[in-house]
């Protein structure tokens, strides 16, 4: 299936281009969230007349991203669990917890956004990225301490 994309979507192609994916993908992900269309003449000649309203929305969504990494990057990501004698959690941190935390302190962020390259079973630092835009993947420190006992 062509779809042309209406922004930049990483690992797949600018805004405007017209790239081959799956039909599931385009169907079910791409055109119903709002960032391709199918690739008809019609949707073409579309898309050319409204270009200029398509990169502004791509300017803003960049600045919206650039912004949220400065609010991040201002955030120190400490997190407290349950640990056993050799440090090892009674569990995981995941990508929701972490995005719990950032909703606490009034960042939202999507927990799909957050790449947790490996399970956090360990006290320590942790380094995880989050795909604010393709162009804009911040690396942030993950700090998970031991929970004090009462």
């Amino acid at each position: 299936m062509e779809v042309i994309l209406l922004e930049k979507i990483g690992k797949l192609g600018d805004l405007g281009a017209v790239v081959q994916v799956r039909p599931g993908y385009g169907r079910n992900f791409l055109i119903p969230q709002g960032k391709a269309l199918p690739a008809t003449r019609r949707n073409k000649d579309r898309f050319e007349q409204e270009r200029m309203a398509f990169e502004a929305r791509q300017q803003e969504l960049f600045a919206q991203a650039q912004a949220l990494a400065g609010q991040i990057a201002a955030v120190d990501v400490v997190l407290d669990r349950p640990a056993g004698a050799a440090d090892k959690l009674f569990g995981s941190v995941t990508n929701a917890d972490i995005a719990a935390f950032f909703a606490e302190r009034g960042i939202a962020l999507p927990r799909g956004a957050i790449d947790v390259p490996y399970p956090i079973r360990t006290l320590g630092d942790h380094t995880v990225r989050i795909r604010l835009h393709p162009d804009i993947i911040p690396d942030v420190k993950v700090r998970v301490e031991r929970r004090a006992t009462r």
